[in-house]
């Protein structure tokens, strides 16, 4: 018992000191975001440092909704519920961080265009995603039957990614835009050094936050798995 406690406590040891790092990371982005990155011209107040969080959270829902389709894939290839269930859990942070994008984005709109919505086509698009994972997670819980609601939630992940990259990156630029092309170049097109340092510490931040909430949150689906599932089917390895 006690060989096998060492190791779980070096991995509780590492796993503080991570999450201790992240925090100390996140909190040295934030101050430098504000205090040291210099304000880009052409924006009311502040408003352009919003971009160090708005720009990477879109990322990190992009991310996930392509590794909850990924899981999603996994599933229909193997019918194992688990792969069913992360693909659930993943593409719950992806809605999140989407949020999270269109509550940056709207301050943003607050103090730049008067408004927090201007049915801007990058506003509506990201609207239209949160409609369509919003109705992924209505279908699940429309479904009582695991391997059916599995098997539908899984098809329609597929149609749901699909539409991601045409919304994200595609139909935004089709059309005029209120949307700024370069929140970021405090005097001209390209992106300073100091700038440039921050928003790459900053999607660097985000990256490591969501892998390990992603983490957490595969831990918690294979917990929920174990107590599910019969114990005969565990010693069998199923």
């Amino acid at each position: 018992m006690e060989r096998q406690s060492q190791p779980r406590r070096a991995a509780s040891w590492a796993a503080a000191v991570g999450q201790g790092a992240l925090g100390v990371w996140m909190a040295g982005v934030i101050a430098a975001a504000f205090a040291w990155a210099p304000r880009a011209a052409g924006f009311g107040g502040e408003s352009s440092r919003i971009v160090f969080f708005h720009v990477p959270q879109a990322m990190i829902a992009f991310l996930a909704f392509l590794i909850s389709t990924g899981y999603g894939v996994a599933y229909l290839r193997t019918r194992r519920l688990r792969h069913d269930s992360a693909a659930a859990a993943v593409a719950a942070l992806g809605l999140l961080f989407c949020v999270l994008t269109t509550v940056t984005g709207s301050i943003f709109a607050r103090v730049n265009w008067g408004t927090y919505w201007n049915w801007d086509p990058r506003e509506t698009t990201i609207v239209m995603v949160l409609f369509i994972y919003g109705a992924y997670f209505a279908l699940r819980s429309g479904v009582d039957d695991p391997e059916r609601r599995a098997a539908l939630a899984s098809a329609y992940g597929l149609f749901a990614f699909a539409t991601v990259p045409f919304l994200f990156f595609i139909l935004p630029r089709l059309t005029v835009s209120l949307h700024p092309s370069d929140t970021l170049a405090p005097g001209g097109p390209r992106m300073d050094p100091r700038t440039l340092r921050v928003f790459l510490a900053s999607v660097a931040g985000h990256m490591a936050l969501f892998c390990w909430i992603t983490r957490l949150r595969l831990r918690l689906v294979d917990l929920e798995e174990a107590i599910l599932e019969p114990e005969g089917a565990r010693d069998a390895g199923c």
